[in-house]
């Protein structure tokens, strides 16, 4: 079973975007998760219906947070808001990935277990592959736990 990954970021940020999928590959070729961002609307399509429709169907959210997320109304009042209910509802799994240094401890979204590890941003660790490396290892351990409640 592939899990169906939406990632939720402000384009300020698209750099760690297209960086996490690279460290993501191997979750993708061995076909763990799929994943969908908005830089994958097609030309015509109803970008608001879209976004909403894979936020939707996604199992796995991924909130890449930073300052830019949280002053965007889109990213933080519509797709952050909608994620955290439905982590709420538990009809989908919602993992922030902190990716600088930011206030986020008063989000609704800071009761949940962020990556990476001791929620260090990610642009703040000496060595990024690694910071990437511990967010890939901390996904795969929720997709297993994920699965096992799939399955019940």
């Amino acid at each position: 079973m592939t899990i169906k990954v939406f990632l939720s970021y402000c384009h300020e940020d698209e750099h760690y975007k297209d960086t996490f999928n690279k460290h993501a590959s191997s979750l993708k070729r061995n076909n763990v998760i799929s994943s969908w961002d908005d830089r994958q609307l097609i030309p015509g399509q109803e970008w608001k219906s879209e976004i909403f429709a894979k936020l939707e169907s996604a199992d796995l959210i991924l909130l890449m947070v930073s300052p830019d997320f949280i002053a965007s109304d889109f990213c933080y009042e519509k797709e952050m808001t909608r994620a955290v209910e439905r982590h709420n509802s538990g009809s989908a799994v919602v993992i922030p990935i902190i990716l600088r240094d930011c206030h986020w401890g008063d989000t609704p979204f800071a009761k949940l277990q962020a990556l990476p590890k001791d929620v260090k941003p990610i642009s703040t660790w000496d060595n990024i592959d690694a910071a990437w490396v511990n967010v890939i290892e901390g996904i795969k351990a929720s997709i297993e736990d994920l699965k096992k409640k799939m399955r019940l």
